[in-house]
């Protein structure tokens, strides 16, 4: 549904203008079924509070959310447990560290991981997520995505393998953290549900739809209904601004102004939350973001993707600072 067609018209031409800018990335080459995607490929859909959708690219693309699942696993554990009890485990700072680095546990450690988007962060509240084995936690979390986006999800399981024998830098992280007494599973379990994760398949309307619901402060204000407090909501939106685009999140924040969350597939999940004051009328109160693009710079973060919301931002007022 759409009800403002100059909105749909420059989203159109913003994706033309933007794909050129592929040629700033390439395709997850070290995740081989990631690196045989098409790198041409751009994609963007926006949703605002009333559930008028606009699309223009490749919309139609489904891809696997990778480190974009960071945020969501935090989201689940925390409405299970609490946000205190998780962040007894898990930091909010950030790192200035790659994101997969082993260095911040050979300085630090035994201290607990910097934050939940960073591997070993993100590793540590996996394996915290309920249920008594890898696929019922597993599931728990593909259940939780399911209510937030209102329609079955299933793991890519030709992604997962090619992860799972890939995932050398991840299975050390995982040792690090089984010997700081930060996972109380086996590190081949915490892999397990932490890359079965990252295969989940989604679409750049599900990420829109997620965003929008982030925005809102955990609440659908298309279907009334509250998914999480906005406790988490708030302190999800301030990883997303400081630790959400890998080492290149400080340059977004600035320049972008979005609480957002990449992975290395190219999809990119942001939430604008409402912002009533501002001088432009587009999404003034509040919109879900989701954009693909699978050539991704060094830092990991759609090329295209980034440049075309660089571009939305400063044309209509989207960013909250």
């Amino acid at each position: 549904m759409q009800n403002n067609p100059h909105i749909q018209e420059q989203l159109e031409k913003w994706v033309e203008e933007n794909r050129g800018h592929v040629v700033l990335g390439t395709t997850a080459q070290y995740i081989p079924a990631l690196g045989n995607e098409d790198p041409a490929q751009l994609g963007i859909c926006m949703i605002d509070e009333e559930g008028n959708y606009y699309a223009a690219g490749d919309t139609e693309k489904e891809f696997t959310l990778q480190s974009v699942s960071k945020a969501l696993s935090f989201i689940a554990v925390c409405c299970h447990y609490g946000l205190d009890y998780v962040l007894e485990r898990v930091d909010v700072e950030p790192t200035g560290e790659a994101f997969n680095s082993i260095i911040p546990f050979e300085i630090h450690r035994p201290n607990k991981p910097f934050n939940p988007f960073i591997n070993a962060g993100a590793i540590t509240v996996s394996a915290l997520l309920p249920g008594q084995t890898p696929q019922k936690k597993f599931q728990f979390l593909l259940e939780f995505l399911e209510k937030l986006v209102g329609h079955p999800l299933e793991m890519d399981q030709e992604v997962y393998d090619s992860e799972w024998q890939t995932s050398h830098r991840n299975r050390a992280l995982a040792y690090y953290l089984k010997e700081a007494n930060f996972l109380d599973i086996e590190v081949e379990e915490a892999l397990d549900i932490y890359i079965s994760q990252c295969a989940i398949k989604i679409n750049v309307k599900d990420l829109a739809l997620i965003g929008l619901i982030i925005g809102y402060d955990g609440y659908n204000p298309i279907t009334k209904e509250r998914h999480f407090s906005d406790d988490i909501a708030q302190v999800v939106k301030v990883l997303m601004v400081t630790c959400g685009m890998y080492n290149s999140s400080g340059n977004f924040a600035a320049h972008v102004g979005i609480p957002a969350k990449s992975g290395v597939s190219g999809g990119i999940l942001a939430a604008v939350p409402p912002k009533l004051h501002s001088q432009t009328y587009a999404f003034r109160a509040g919109a879900g973001i989701g954009v693909y693009g699978p050539a991704i710079d060094v830092q990991g973060n759609s090329a295209a993707g980034t440049m075309m919301l660089k571009q939305i931002s400063k044309e209509w007022d989207l960013s909250i600072f």
